[in-house]
């Protein structure tokens, strides 16, 4: 893609197919903009649900144009945020047509509009190190929604009491470093969790719901009317504890102050061929085994397994563009920029993706030359 403005934009994303992606546009005289990009089927009569005969009743008749989705150019609130969320408009016609159910959860973008807003009302210019910053922010909104309907709650128990005053004592920083993380993120994916699926669906629904939408639990803590009193939900909030802190001191000893989200929450770059490799190859080919912060919940995506909370998914590539001076971009690739794993450039960028640090990205023909370490010289066999 080569365009020049957003009308040239526009037209390359009309084209484009696969995968679906938001694509967002900036240039030299400060103009931004919002286009999701994807072939998306029509369906004269089914939504896609659902299986359906394959008998000729309920074939796709071809691709909506591009130009039906929704796009965003210069909005007034003087930003464009995606996280993968459904950020469809409800209003907008699209959102109507079935285009897709299977969204991440918002509250990585939530999080990102809060910096973002901020940032506004206070009439600050916007950074390369804001945009890093934002990229790297561990902050968990569900978790500080939840905290809130915690606040004033006790227990005569007194290994429920140690945890309610973790959680109440923390701001939702999901830090590697945090005992109050670690016992958010075992206490609300699986205890409380299992509760209130228990609670508003039936038994033979909660195996099929598990891990379930996080946004959409919390929604239901602080909206509880119809399924459970305020009295029953402040009861399975404290009820559920217990069995966090169990779980915890089974996995990381009995003392709290010793646990460590990223104990649990490691991160670990394993070779492909690893499983059929003796271990001292397995060794050259894995990369790290390191503790984790963030979750599935925050801007610095790092969702897990649910068996065992290590990394499944994240951000393995960043970068920060200034459009008004190419050679200022930054950027940062995992674990290295070689696949050589007999090259020192193999690995070597893991360290600095990991603290949420930054290499150059430069574009101009000079700035390449001064940051340049070796060539590869690919020559055609005679």
């Amino acid at each position: 893609m080569r365009a020049q403005n957003w009308d040239q934009f526009r037209a390359a994303m009309n084209r484009w197919g696969a995968p679906g992606e938001n694509q967002v546009y900036a240039d030299r005289n400060g103009n931004i903009g919002w286009i999701p990009g994807g072939l998306t089927p029509i369906r004269p009569n089914w939504d896609g649900l659902m299986p359906v005969p394959g008998d000729g009743r309920y074939e796709w008749s071809g691709f909506r144009n591009g130009d039906e989705l929704p796009s965003e150019f210069n909005p007034a609130r003087g930003y464009v945020v995606t996280a993968n969320e459904n950020n469809i408009p409800s209003e907008h016609p699209a959102a109507k047509k079935g285009i897709g159910y299977e969204w991440s959860d918002a509250a990585r973008a939530r999080r990102l509009k809060e910096l973002f807003a901020g940032k506004v009302a206070a009439g600050q210019r916007f950074t390369l190190e804001d945009s890093q910053r934002m990229q790297n922010d561990i902050v968990a909104t569900p978790a500080q929604r939840l905290l809130k309907l915690l606040a004033g709650l006790g227990s005569s128990d007194a290994q429920t009491a140690a945890g309610l005053a973790l959680l109440q004592g923390w701001d939702g920083t999901m830090d590697r470093d945090s005992a109050a993380a670690a016992l958010y993120e075992v206490w609300s994916s699986k205890p409380l969790r299992q509760a209130v699926l228990k609670a508003g669906a039936g038994e033979s629904a909660v195996q099929y719901a598990l891990p379930g939408d996080n946004t959409r639990m919390v929604l239901l803590l602080e909206n509880p009317f119809g399924w459970v009193s305020n009295a029953q939900r402040d009861a399975m909030l404290v009820q559920t504890i217990a069995p966090a802190m169990q779980e915890l001191s089974n996995k990381l000893g009995p003392d709290p102050a010793a646990w460590k989200w990223g104990a649990l929450h490691r991160a670990e770059f394993r070779h492909p061929l690893g499983g059929i490799v003796d271990a001292a190859t397995r060794r050259k080919l894995d990369v790290g085994d390191w503790p984790m912060s963030g979750s599935a919940f925050t801007p610095m995506a790092a969702s897990y397994r649910a068996s065992d909370y290590r990394l499944t998914s994240g951000a393995s590539f960043r970068m920060v563009l200034d459009v008004g001076n190419w050679d200022a971009s930054r950027v940062i690739n995992t674990p290295g920029q070689s696949g050589n794993p007999d090259s020192p450039n193999y690995r070597d960028l893991a360290p600095l993706w990991l603290e949420g640090k930054y290499v150059p990205l430069v574009y101009s023909r000079a700035a390449v030359e001064k940051e340049t370490v070796e060539r590869i010289r690919l020559t055609p066999a005679p």
